[in-house]
Parts: structure tokens; sequence; C-alpha cells
């Protein structure tokens, strides 16, 4: 009965992401993931970044690629998708649980993703832009999942979602909140955090 409860909860999760996606271009959703993935992950995170194994990221793909800290300036560690790590197995397995879902609902076709840790340090940010490369068109979907403990909007660090000309929607990175958006369609930006590093996982499923 509680897997059976558990399966029915997850469900009404992936439901809200792709019910929200196909009425407002994005979807939303609480406690992604149960709040012990989430310590553990970020411990993970720290604990990288520590140890100095998170590294600038840039943009574009093979011979666009260049890092421009004007117009991204978060750190990232890329996701072993063999790792043995109980946390990040733990988030791999329900993201194929998620892409498993959509393909059976929505007929998507998705058959890989990618996934890394990022942390903005105070004042970073990411400029405007789309996930989809224009030389490589893999990416289909984009999902972030927020990290941060106790953030407030006094922190700062929002992500804005350009819906059209005129309306733009605000989320901040609280704690277990995901969202999710096709990545070639939806401009977004980071905003800078004021008081705090911002933290979170991003990621893609794609169909390559």
């Amino acid at each position: 009965m509680n897997n059976e409860l558990t399966t029915v909860q997850e469900e009404l999760q992936f439901e809200a992401l792709i019910d929200g996606l196909l009425n407002n271009q994005y979807g939303f959703t609480e406690s992604f993931l149960d709040i012990d993935i989430i310590s553990g992950l970020r411990n993970n995170l720290f604990k990288y970044r520590e140890n100095g194994e998170m590294y600038p990221a840039g943009i574009g793909k093979k011979f666009d690629y260049q890092k421009n800290t004007l117009v991204r300036g978060d750190l990232i560690k890329w996701f072993d998708e063999n790792t043995t790590d109980k946390y990040e197995r733990l988030l791999l397995d329900k993201i194929n649980r998620f892409i498993t879902y959509l393909n059976r609902t929505c007929y998507t076709s998705i058959n890989a993703s990618e996934f890394h840790y990022a942390t903005y340090e105070v004042n970073s940010f990411y400029k405007r832009h789309l996930d989809q490369f224009k030389s490589e068109k893999g990416r289909k979907f984009s999902l972030v999942i927020y990290l941060n403990e106790d953030w407030s909007t006094e922190d700062g660090g929002k992500l804005s979602l350009y819906i059209n000309e005129t309306k733009i929607d605000d989320v901040y990175p609280l704690e277990g909140r995901a969202v999710f958006f096709k990545s070639d369609e939806l401009e977004h930006e980071v905003h800078p955090s004021f008081t705090r590093n911002r933290i979170s996982i991003a990621g893609w499923l794609k169909s390559v």
C-alpha cells in the first residue's frame, strides 16, 4: 500500500509539471525530492565545491563553446550516470521514472538525460537565454531542482521566465522546488543572489 501511495504521489508531481508546461509554458512542483535526498545532494555539492571539483560553466557547443562571465557565472559539476552515490542514484532513478511517464503519457520519445550541480555565488547570474544549442537539437525539456535551505525572496536569485513579450513570471529557488519547461522555446534568466550562494541541480531530457 505504501508503495502504491508513493507511486500515486509521484505521478501527481509529474502531472503538475506536465500540466503547467502545457497550460503556462512551464510547470513547477514543491518537494519534488524527499528532504533527506535534498540534504544529501546539498552536502555533495558543498563537498565538491570545497574539493575544487566544480568549474566555471561555458556557453555554446563544440566550435561555438566559450566561457564568458559577462553572460554566465555559475560553477558546475556534471553527474556521472553510473554514480554509486546514494543520493545521486535516487535522483537519477526518479528522473528516469519521470522520463518513462512522459514517454507513456505524452509520446515524447525521450531517451537520454544529462544533469549537473550548479552554484551561483553572490552576485553571479546567467543572462536571458534558451537551453537549446543552435548546432545540436537534442535537448527537449529543461528541469531545475533547487537545494537552497531556508531561502527567502530577500535573498534574490529568482528565475525569470519570458512567457511572451509582455509577460514575465518569476520563480524563487526554494528548497525542493522543481521547474520544468521546453528547452528550445522558453527564454529564461537567472538573477543574482544578494546574501548567499544559490545552489541547484539543472539538466535536460533529450532525444538523441
